[in-house]
């Protein structure tokens, strides 16, 4: 599904040069779970970025489905983002004082979706987040946080992604609730086969992955499969 070559990202120039990326290769396959882990500065957000179509990286190829998306143009790059990419930020980036369902809904809208399919549609993803029925027609201001960042991730599911990135999903939760969100996550990588890519700076949130790559001043240290990951799908 992913690969990408020898990626380098290098933002300004001269004295003012910062290398973010130096030369980054690997491949995610279809329906994999990887956390990318680093501390502050390796250069993981950068790679976010560009995995994300959010920035296009100085050299090196980034292939998405077989496509080269080093190649492509903003307006594109806007069309893959929407069609391709679900996203799910620390933030949340919910309206407040909107519905969940409106919240789920409006990236159909965007998107063109015919208006009959859009309720169906947020119903399902609502479901396979795993938010109660019972909260769908509240505001997202009435709802804890593990329950906004639930509708969150059933916001990225809606138009039918063919990989999830999760941008410290858990970051302004407490530990209990982010064992759960993580949970679901899991829930949808085994169940509904859907790739997830985490990127985190916290190795206890990376054990939920079942493959962790670890990336330090631009460059990747390690790529493993996670022997001791930790199940949390029990804790839904």
């Amino acid at each position: 599904m992913i690969e990408c070559k020898n990626l380098k990202k290098t933002y300004g120039s001269g004295e003012e040069e910062t290398q973010a990326l130096k030369g980054v290769s690997f491949s995610i396959e279809d329906g994999e779970f990887v956390a990318i882990i680093g501390p502050s500065g390796s250069g993981k957000s950068t790679l976010m970025h560009i995995l994300g179509c959010l920035d296009t990286p100085t050299s090196g190829q980034y292939f998405l489905d077989g496509r080269d998306v080093s190649k492509l143009s903003d307006d594109q790059l806007a069309d893959v983002r929407s069609s391709k990419i679900g996203f799910v930020f620390q933030a949340f980036n919910l309206l407040p004082r909107t519905t969940v369902m409106r919240n789920v809904t409006l990236p159909m809208v965007y998107s063109g979706v015919p208006e009959a399919e859009l309720e169906p549609r947020a119903a399902a993803a609502l479901r396979s987040a795993g938010l109660p029925e019972n909260r769908w027609m509240h505001k997202s201001n009435q709802l804890s946080g593990g329950q906004i960042q639930r509708v969150a991730i059933a916001r990225s599911l809606v138009n039918d992604p063919s990989v999830i990135m999760a941008d410290e999903p858990t970051g302004n939760l407490d530990s209990r609730t982010g064992e759960i969100v993580l949970g679901t996550f899991q829930r949808l990588n085994k169940e509904h086969k859907v790739t997830i890519i985490l990127i985190t700076h916290d190795p206890e949130t990376a054990q939920c992955a079942e493959r962790i790559i670890f990336i330090k001043d631009g460059l990747i240290l390690e790529d493993k499969k996670n022997e001791d990951r930790k199940n949390l799908i029990q804790e839904l």
